[in-house]
């Protein structure tokens, strides 16, 4: 049997076809920019003195247009790169590993579905958003020729179906498609940023615990710092209504997360079972023919074509991927295997999200979620009325009863067959607790506020596949809110904050087995065990265990997050003694200065680490010295007081400027970000005004009067 996408023998055996890769000539490419415009949008760009850009539209698709441009202008590479992969030309830029992302894209399906079924089903207000996007990214194209690749020139223009696309592909791999993959395939982790930490923090606090009668909501998600799932920061506004303020990831026509006048949200990575595997019996004859429901059935069979840049030339390279009834299929040293996950087909992702954006209630909050067009994910609501409440939203299968869902299946039945989804009613969730406040940082659903008031497992359908984990985050934060009589603001963002971990937590189970080791076999080791003996849990410069520690809990903490079993402690004790030792020349090193920030000429001390509610993850250097990359990044603190108006306030690592290094805007943010020092959300025109750095149209770079 062959694997999905071996790349390297992929690569190595490609010798045919173009080197040269095909290329346009440089005029045609040029004048593939040269759109027309189907309409002239109305939109205003105001940019604060931290360069967050407010949008201001006559229209919602004027705004969206607006959007586009503005965040172009910030980080134009990455909304590129996003452009080439969701039209599965990423390998022509990126090589081998971008090749292997555009075979997953075929693999699913998704232009074949968004084709298909996107100007069909998805409503005349988000398409004429979409339009308005796409309509942004490509007139900043065409105003930018410089920046646009060989490879964006060949694809442009934008289309409202390439924003679609993004949604169909990025939405599985956050519940983990990616993994399954991966393990099926015997192959490394997809490439790619969407498989980066799957951590966050969401608290939201009703007037009735919070001290002040104010309604608090802080959104927290742990993302990569750079990249395509990395936060951009804006706030939006038209003349129809549209107000929102909050952060979208690169790709987006509307936020994703954030709050407008009346309500808001937040989000943390789910990881309940969406993803079911198949195993289909081939005809000995024929081993295109899979056996169902009593008859030989012809797998649907494409050969993709695949650019892969290898040097100076991009080069053709073919590969067949194949589909069953359940889904597409994989052939793997064990037998051929059909996978079928949560979302499958559906297309209207961004109209959901654009409805959340639009609601102003709880109602209306809950309605846009019971569409059942967002695959996973946790939401956290807060809102000025002072609902809070916590769902555990997903695309729970409607499986038969009988079967082990947890393994593979029978791919020969109709019977395993799933086409619809669990009613929204029926999933966890948490509204309106007595305790006044809910919580969560990725654990199960079953943990979510004060214990009298959680949901017991028996009234969860064990078929809904949840997890029953605990994070670090979750057992601290139910420690610290738990003990809270009334919750201040100031006893909030402390929590928020909080570097310890808890004894009760996986982490105090790691430091049992570090105190077990026998340092008379390991006498390198010794040190380390007295020094994490002594430690209180705390991570900090005054902590001496700190850097120790930092390494240690690193080195664990992704396989838990993705459900593996736990790494041998005492090797990953010892490599990290290994690697102070070498760098540093000792175990009591400061945090601060094992672990950085940093970004073009800023470098400064990070005080937290993997799992703390103060997460930080980072990338171990060759000069001693952990970058960090991913953990905290937006962060927003959300507040409607007892009259119902709304306030907040926003930190990031770097700067708006994402990809520019000579804007002043590049890393304005960072000390503030390592200070813990939030600067204002301007949501309304006349605070957008006071702090106004420039005004001006897309394609108008001086001040408007």
């Amino acid at each position: 049997m062959r694997p999905l996408l071996p790349l390297g023998l992929l690569v190595a055996a490609a010798c045919f076809g173009d080197s040269s890769g095909q290329r346009l000539a440089s005029a045609e490419r040029d004048a593939a920019l040269k759109q027309p415009r189907t309409r002239q949008y109305d939109v205003r760009i105001l940019r604060d003195s931290f360069g967050v850009p407010h949008i201001r539209g006559r229209h919602d698709d004027d705004a969206a247009y607006g959007l586009a441009w503005a965040h172009a202008e910030d980080d134009y590479a990455t909304l590129e790169d996003v452009f080439l992969a969701v039209r599965g030309r990423s390998g022509a830029k990126a090589g081998k590993d971008g090749a292997a992302s555009d075979f997953v894209l075929n693999w699913m399906h998704v232009r074949e579905t968004v084709d298909a079924k996107a100007k069909s089903e998805i409503d005349s207000a988000t398409w004429a958003l979409l339009e308005g996007y796409a309509a942004g990214f490509n007139a900043y194209a065409a105003a930018h020729r410089s920046e646009v690749g060989d490879v964006a020139r060949e694809l442009l223009p934008m289309t409202p179906q390439d924003i679609v696309a993004g949604f169909v592909l990025r939405s599985p791999f956050f519940f983990g498609l990616d993994q399954v993959i991966s393990a099926l395939t015997n192959d490394t982790p997809l490439p790619g940023d969407v498989i980066e930490e799957r951590g966050s923090n969401g608290f939201a606090v009703a007037p009735s615990r919070s001290a002040d009668g104010k309604t608090r909501l802080i959104a927290n998600s742990h993302q990569p710092w750079n990249g395509s799932v990395a936060w951009y920061e804006l706030t939006v506004h038209s003349d129809d209504g549209w107000d929102y303020a909050g952060a979208l990831f690169p790709g987006s026509p509307v936020p994703l997360l954030g709050h407008n006048k009346t309500i808001g949200w937040t989000n943390t990575v789910n990881k309940p079972d969406l993803v079911d595997l198949y195993r289909l019996r081939m005809n000995p004859a024929n081993d295109a023919q899979y056996w169902y429901d009593g008859q030989w059935r012809t797998l649907q069979q494409e050969k993709v074509w695949l650019k892969v840049k290898m040097g100076p030339a991009v080069v053709p390279v073919s590969r067949m991927a194949e589909r069953s009834i359940y889904g597409p299929v994989i052939r793997t040293r064990d037998g051929v295997i059909a996978v079928r996950y949560a979302g499958i087909g559906l297309v209207r992702q961004v109209s959901a999200y654009y409805q959340l954006n639009r609601a102003t209630n709880w109602a209306e909050f809950r309605a846009a979620l019971a569409m059942q067009q967002i695959p996973a994910t946790n939401f956290i609501y807060a809102d000025a009325q002072g609902t809070i409440a916590l769902v555990y939203n997903g695309l729970f299968p409607r499986r038969a009863a009988g079967y082990d869902w947890q393994g593979v299946v029978r791919g020969d039945t109709s019977a395993t067959l799933w086409g619809a989804y669990v009613p929204f009613d029926s999933i966890p969730q948490v509204v309106k607790p007595r305790a006044g406040y809910v919580y969560n940082s990725n654990n199960t659903p079953l943990r979510a506020t004060a214990r009298a008031e959680d949901l017991r497992g028996a009234q969860v359908d064990p078929l809904l596949g949840i997890e029953h984990r605990m994070t670090n985050r979750a057992v601290r934060a139910f420690e610290l809110l738990d003990t809270m009589k009334v919750i201040s603001r100031e006893g909030l963002l402390a929590a928020k904050f909080d570097a310890r971990y808890s004894r009760a937590s996986w982490v105090g189970r790691v430091l049992d087995e570090v105190a077990k080791v026998d340092t008379s076999k390991a006498p390198n080791l010794a040190g380390a065990v007295r020094l994490l003996g002594a430690w209180d849990l705390v991570l900090g410069d005054d902590r001496p265990a700190s850097a120790l520690a930092f390494l240690l809990v690193q080195k664990l903490v992704g396989p838990r997050y993705r459900s593996l079993a736990m790494p041998a402690v005492v090797p990953a004790l010892t490599e990290s003694v290994d690697y102070l030792m070498k760098h540093h020349h000792r175990l009591e090193v400061p945090l601060g200065t094992l672990v950085r920030l940093k970004r073009g000429t800023v470098d400064l001390p990070l005080d937290a680490g993997p799992d703390v509610l103060r997460a930080i993850h980072g990338t171990l250097g060759d000069d001693g010295i952990v970058t960090g990359y991913a953990g905290d990044s937006f962060i927003m603190v959300v507040e409607w007081d007892k009259g119902g108006m709304v306030m907040s306030e926003s930190l990031q690592p770097f700067g708006a400027a994402v990809t520019r290094p000579s804007s002043p805007h590049y890393a304005d943010q960072a000390q503030r970000f390592v200070d813990k020092r939030f600067k204002p959300v301007l949501f309304t025109e006349a605070a957008q005004r006071a702090h106004l750095e420039r005004e001006y149209r897309p394609g108008q770079g001086a001040a408007l009067p």
